[in-house]
């Protein structure tokens, strides 16, 4: 590419590791694979300004979601402003289905810099729609979900076969998804076409030297201790998980269990990871196994939420858990979850109550004190450590700005608070209202009596017991009578007129009646008592009128209720001082970015651990020399949190040595050119092996060919079928997924899928219309690639295993009905895509190619037989079965006669005037022949 003739672009990349990217992303193809929190999107949009300022460029964006779209978008908009560059034509989006054809060829013949879904754009590279000999270049963001399977994968491997000199460059910030499975890192580029990798870890010299320089960040770290409450529950929490991986193991001795420790359960992915490595035999496992699994779940949930909730709120939660474990009366103790038995669980349960109250709680006393508390109850309201500090934080932030102004600081002095999402911001805003108020016991007040300066959570976590004990009351009764009340509908208990009545008013209710109905005509009674008949209607509406006219002092009280008071709205309103605002803020990943620039903020309480933020908190402060920055980190010691934050460190750390020992070992990494068939393969196919011997071989070197419908791109198949040189041309079809050959038709079902289609009775129309249309269809049922090939798994629905017997065996007997139902219908078994393209290709040896506009055609009610396509399967299937009808003449015999009573009540003249003498002949003598004839 002529990259360096084009003049020079105005870029926003002030710290020298940027640059150093931006330098080498413009001299070649490569993948970056950078560290969290460095400004990744940054480089991106400084890259693509780079080629949208040098015009008439059509550059396609792959693998960004919504957000980033606004963020690209506003971010090259900004430039262009900027820069001023008259070819500047911004970001265009093709993200819809409902976009026309015609408006997405405009978008490409313009060019410029397009985000397109990958859907589309493969869709339109095989269409031609696209031609991809025409794209500038490709962009890849999120290049660490590009598995070989992947449409993205499919998207650059037509890229690079009809493209030879267009840029291509992928982007990741997330080197721990290149550390898995064997030689990852080439894996990558080999799906990705390209051949050098461009690492940057935060230990990297020129990152280290960017962020550590004289414009450092001021970072305090404050370690917060735990109560001795949120302790014991913490430690009996990590006792039940430590519990159940050890049930996991035994209970599952033939698996890789070297991640399933207790660090690992740490982890967000550790679910993931599980389920994963049992998935080839979920169907094996026993129902203690699968509950212990989603056990789990539930228990690194609670980790999270006992240091994130309120006393109340966790209380609360853990009432719902211990609830939703309940078996159902009737069951045993081994439906219950193992860990609700251990003691370690009755700490969890007694210590979380102990931390809001003790004493005894009657449900049928709360709210009969006057405080909203019973006199029974000894309110403990336990606070979360971190709520004093942060009120200290604050008072510190005060006397600092107060003593210390630094007037030629050009940040806004704004106090930003970063947490962990939505739930404790609400949390942290509601304690900021309410720190420097104390409760008063002796009043019903909700916010208290000012307290003693000293901030303090006591007003809030009053207001949260209130709360909780009115929920509480409500739950108790809801569950209580849960279970009787199905009961009472199951035994037919109930009376349905009582149920009836339930949506009626009460008889001593009244209700709105129309003017036109007849009891609007009814004598009724006015205000004074007297009694009025309809007649008098117009009169009485008079005086009520008058009745109802204001008087003076109201009209002119109306007249000033109707004013605007924002005509003056400088007398009444002010904006605050940045200065003077305390935003929260949840974390949300490259957003934050965003946040920091606006704010401007000068000190940055992170109130929970966030590794990647602190970086951009270093991007920024090296970014403006001129805007001091002061962060006060939380955390608690010795908790949870703290090893989650270190061990996402240290994976990251570790990832990036593995990357670099990779590429250093790494020989070029050579990518593949399936521009054309294999030389051997290609001989086969001019081989026809079907022609008798001593005839001449036909040649047919063209490549195989498969009609595929649009919607099937969601699945990776396409992409398989291309792999093995195939030709696939996306159509919208109506009969049938894949059209292999004239002859064959394939619906293709996932199990889940094919359990839907059974329900919803989908697939019985799907099947009638591939009989009607195609002389061989077929049903390919496909499994996933890493789970089990057998229907038992997906008859997990239900904790009992009886009913997850009868279920499978019902799927089982669909299948056979539907085989019974279409006996020309052909079932494919597939264990993954990889075999399902081998078994395509086998059909497909020596038979002829479809063609795209016949398959379209087909099932269109179109032509001068609109009824064709209506025909009953079953009679025509009767039909089949006499002498004389073929497959070429059924359907002119369908359509001239409307039934097989005509049929066979019709002359033999009339047969042969359709069909011809010979056919005409026998189905004639089919039908007239005496039985009772020896």
């Amino acid at each position: 590419m002529p990259e360096n003739d084009e003049p020079p672009v105005k870029l926003s990349l002030p710290l020298e590791f940027q640059q150093d990217v931006f330098r080498e992303l413009r001299e070649e193809d490569e993948l970056l694979v950078l560290a969290r929190g460095l400004g990744l999107l940054r480089i991106v949009t400084n890259l693509l300004h780079s080629y949208d300022a040098a015009g008439n460029n059509l550059i396609v964006l792959v693998g960004a979601d919504d957000r980033e779209n606004g963020w690209i978008g506003e971010a090259l908009a900004e430039h262009a402003a900027i820069s001023g560059s008259p070819k500047c034509r911004g970001l265009s989006l093709v993200n819809t289905d409902s976009m026309s054809v015609t408006t997405r060829e405009k978008i490409y013949a313009r060019g410029g810099i397009l985000s397109i879904t990958s859907r589309i754009l493969i869709v339109d590279y095989l269409s031609g729609l696209l031609d991809p000999a025409t794209v500038t270049g490709m962009v890849v963001l999120h290049a660490d979900r590009v598995a070989a399977t992947s449409t993205e994968a499919f998207i650059v491997r037509i890229f690079r076969q009809k493209n030879k000199t267009g840029f291509l460059k992928a982007f990741s910030d997330s080197p721990e998804s290149f550390v898995t499975g064997f030689s990852p890192l080439a894996t990558m580029m080999r799906n990705l076409f390209l051949r050098k990798p461009s690492l940057y870890p935060r230990f990297h010299v020129t990152v280290a030297k960017s962020l550590e320089g004289r414009r450092k960040a001021e970072v305090i770290e404050l370690e917060v201790p735990m109560t001795d409450g949120m302790r014991e529950i913490q430690n009996a929490v990590l006792e039940c998980v430590e519990v159940s991986i050890g049930e996991l193991k035994k209970a599952n001795t033939g698996l890789e269990m070297e991640d399933w420790n207790l660090d690992s359960a740490l982890h967000k992915n550790f679910d993931t990871i599980v389920r994963r490595q049992l998935d080839p035999v979920w169907h094996r496992t026993s129902f203690r196994t699968r509950q212990i699994v989603r056990d789990l779940t539930l228990l690194r949930g609670i980790l999270h939420y006992l240091l994130t909730y309120d006393p109340a709120n966790f209380l609360k939660y853990l009432d719902t858990v211990l609830a939703a474990s309940r078996p159902p009366p009737g069951s045993t103790r081994q439906n219950q979850s193992p860990w609700l038995f251990l003691d370690a669980a009755h700490t969890i349960f007694d210590t979380a109550k102990r931390r809001v109250y003790t004493g005894k709680l009657n449900d049928a006393n709360v709210g009969k004190s006057t405080n909203g508390v019973p006199d029974s109850l000894h309110p403990v309201l336990e606070e979360l450590p971190k709520w004093a500090l942060l009120g200290e934080i604050l008072e510190e932030i005060e006397r600092d700005v107060y003593f210390n102004p630094q007037p030629q600081d050009e940040s806004n002095g704004t106090i930003l608070i970063m947490c962990g999402d939505r739930g404790t911001c609400a949390q942290i805003r509601e304690y900021l209202q309410s720190m420097h108020v104390m409760p008063d016991e002796a009043e019903e007040d909700e916010y208290g009596v000012p307290g003693n300066g000293k901030p303090s959570g006591k007003a809030m976590m009053r207001r949260r017991l209130r709360n909780y004990l009115l929920w509480r009351k409500d739950f108790v009764r809801a569950s209580s009578s849960l279970f009787q009340e199905n009961e009472k509908y199951i035994n037919g208990t109930v009376d349905p007129r009582q149920q009836a009545n339930r949506g009626r008013a009460p008889p001593n209710k009244r209700r709105r009646i129309r003017g036109g109905s007849a009891a609007a005509s009814a004598p009724t009674r006015t205000a004074s008592g007297a009694v009025y008949i309809a007649g008098d209607k117009d009169s009485h509406v008079q005086s009520l009128l008058a009745d109802l006219a204001p008087t003076e002092a109201e009209a002119q009280q109306k007249g000033e209720i109707a004013a605007d008071p924002l005509e003056d709205m400088d007398d009444y309103y002010e904006l605050y001082e940045m200065k003077d605002l305390i935003v929260v803020h949840p974390y949300d990943g490259d957003m934050d970015e965003h946040v920091l620039e606006e704010v401007k903020p000068r000190y940055v309480i992170m109130y929970e651990p966030d590794a990647a933020f602190i970086r951009r908190v270093e991007v920024y402060r090296s970014s403006h020399g001129n805007r001091q920055v002061r962060v006060y980190f939380m955390y608690y010691g010795g908790s949870v949190e703290e090893q989650r934050y270190l061990s996402a460190v240290r994976r990251e750390k570790d990832a990036f040595t593995k990357l670099i020992r990779e590429r250093g070992n790494m020989a070029l990494t050579f990518t593949h050119d399936t521009a054309g068939l294999d030389p051997q393969e290609s001989f086969l196919r001019t081989v026809n092996t079907r022609i008798a011997g001593g005839g001449r071989l036909a040649a047919t070197a063209e490549p195989p060919r498969v009609v595929v419908d649009v919607r099937e791109f969601r699945s990776s198949l396409p992409s398989l079928c291309h792999g093995r040189n195939m030709i696939v041309i996306p159509c919208m079809l109506t009969v049938g997924d894949y059209v292999l050959t004239p002859n064959i038709c394939i619906e293709r079902k996932s199990v889940k899928d094919l359990i839907q289609s059974f329900q919803s009775g989908r697939l019985y129309h799907q099947a009638e219309s591939m009989l009607q249309h195609y002389k061989n269809p077929m049903l390919l049922i496909e499994f996933d690639a890493q789970k089990s090939f057998t229907l038992e798994p997906f008859t997990d629905l239900s904790n009992s295993a009886a009913a997850a017997s009868m279920q499978g065996s019902d799927l089982q007997s669909k299948l056979v009905l539907l085989c019974l139902a279409f006996p020309r219908l052909r079932i494919i078994w597939s264990s993954s895509p990889y075999q399902t393209a081998e078994i395509f290709e086998e059909l497909k040896k020596q038979q002829e190619e479809p063609d795209p506009i016949k398959a379209v055609s087909i099932g269109l009610e179109t032509g001068e037989d609109p009824e064709q396509r209506t025909f009953n399967q079953l009679p025509q299937d009767m039909l089949r079965a006499v002498p004389g009808v073929t497959s070429k003449n059924i359907t002119r015999l369908i359509l001239e006669m409307g039934s097989i009573q005509e049929i066979a009540n019709a002359e033999e003249e009339e047969l042969s005037r359709f069909i011809g003498a010979e056919a005409g002949r026998q189905i004639y003598r089919f039908f007239n022949r005496s039985v009772f004839d020896d």
